[in-house]
This record gives C-alpha cells, sequence and structure tokens, in this order.
C-alpha cells in the first residue's frame, strides 16, 4: 500500500529540516548514518539544552474559513503545558525537543512531541529577538486517526527575549472546504 501523500509530505518536509540542522554537523562526522546522526543532535539537546515550561492558551481559526456556524463550535481557548529541551546551537539558533498537551479545538486532548528549528534575528542591539522555523511532530487527536499519531511538519516563529518567548505555530486550510485548517495556536516557551 502507498504511503497517503499527506503523511509523504510530512515525511519529506521531516527529512528537509533535520538535513538543514544537520548539514554543518554532518561534515565532522561523515562516516556515521542519518539515523546516527538524528541520534547524536537529539542527545546533544537533551544533554546540553536547557529545560523549557511550554504554556499555551489561545487557538484563532481563520474567520474566513469557518462559517459562522462551526466557529460557535470551536474551542479558541487550547490550554495546555508541555516540557521540553531548547538548544542555541553554535550558529545561534535554537533547536528544541518537547512534549505538549493541549485542550484542542473540540475540548479533547491533544498530545504533541517533536523537534523544531528556528532561525533567531536579534532585533537591533536589544536582547529582543524573533524568530522564524519550522516544526515536525507526531500528534496524537481524537478526530484523526483514531488517537493514532501521525506525523505533522508546521512552520514557527517567535517574539521575546531568549529566555521568555511567545510562539506562534500555523496550520494551514487543508482544503477548499469550509471548516478545515487554517488556525493560529499561540503559546509561550520559558527556558530555564
Amino acid at each position: 500500500m502507498l504511503c497517503p501523500a499527506p503523511i509523504r509530505s510530512a515525511l519529506l518536509v521531516a527529512a528537509l529540516m533535520l538535513g538543514c540542522s544537520l548539514s554543518a554537523h554532518s561534515q565532522q562526522v561523515s562516516d556515521d548514518s542519518w539515523w546516527q546522526q538524528i541520534k547524536n543532535k537529539a542527545s546533544d539537546i537533551s544533554d546540553n539544552g536547557d529545560d523549557a515550561l511550554y504554556v499555551s492558551g489561545l487557538a484563532h481559526h481563520g474567520r474566513s474559513t469557518y462559517t459562522p456556524e462551526k466557529l460557535a463550535e470551536l474551542n479558541e481557548h487550547a490550554w495546555g503545558l508541555g516540557y521540553g529541551k531548547t538548544l542555541r546551537n553554535a550558529s545561534g539558533n535554537d533547536e528544541s525537543l518537547y512534549g505538549f498537551v493541549l485542550r484542542d479545538s473540540h475540548k479533547h486532548p491533544q498530545y504533541m512531541a517533536g523537534y523544531s528549528y528556528e532561525w533567531i534575528w536579534a532585533v537591533g542591539g536589544s536582547p529582543l529577538e524573533v524568530g522564524l522555523g519550522g516544526t515536525m511532530m507526531l500528534m496524537s487527536r481524537q478526530d484523526y486517526l483514531n488517537s493514532v499519531p501521525f506525523p505533522v511538519p508546521l512552520p514557527v516563529a517567535s517574539i521575546g527575549v531568549r529566555h521568555a518567548k511567545v510562539m506562534f505555530a500555523y496550520v494551514p486550510r487543508l482544503s477548499a472546504n469550509k471548516n478545515n485548517g487554517d488556525v493560529l495556536l499561540v503559546f509561550s516557551r520559558i527556558v530555564f
């Protein structure tokens, strides 16, 4: 059986993200397999990264994507907590491993665990910085695949100081049909 297109796309994005983050490192460990490089990267983040607390609270559904009736049914108070490790790498960018649970749009638990990479830019000479990147995660929801975890690639962005940021993840519209996708998740990451 062929792998469905969304899963193939998710796996391709994950491979590209990891490939980008490992490209500089791979020259130093060219004898290692891709799998070994991924394990080394995860160990580096886990061993050398700082602890991070994730707190979510808002899932904004696109007003032009959903009908008014559907918007009235949806939960936009996506309260949740997570824990992770975040490493500021040698290039000055953030790499994270995380686990997260929140209330989804239907008020059910949504479980997520994954890897994210953000390119970081300082704003002027201030401690304020902005980030832009992506995440690849496994997600489990009651309304998709009967809670079987599935891969999800998403763009992420952030603004804040190094140890406290407001972050954004965007779920794009999944089809031309109404009531499907176009959600902005707003959460915070506090590194300690």
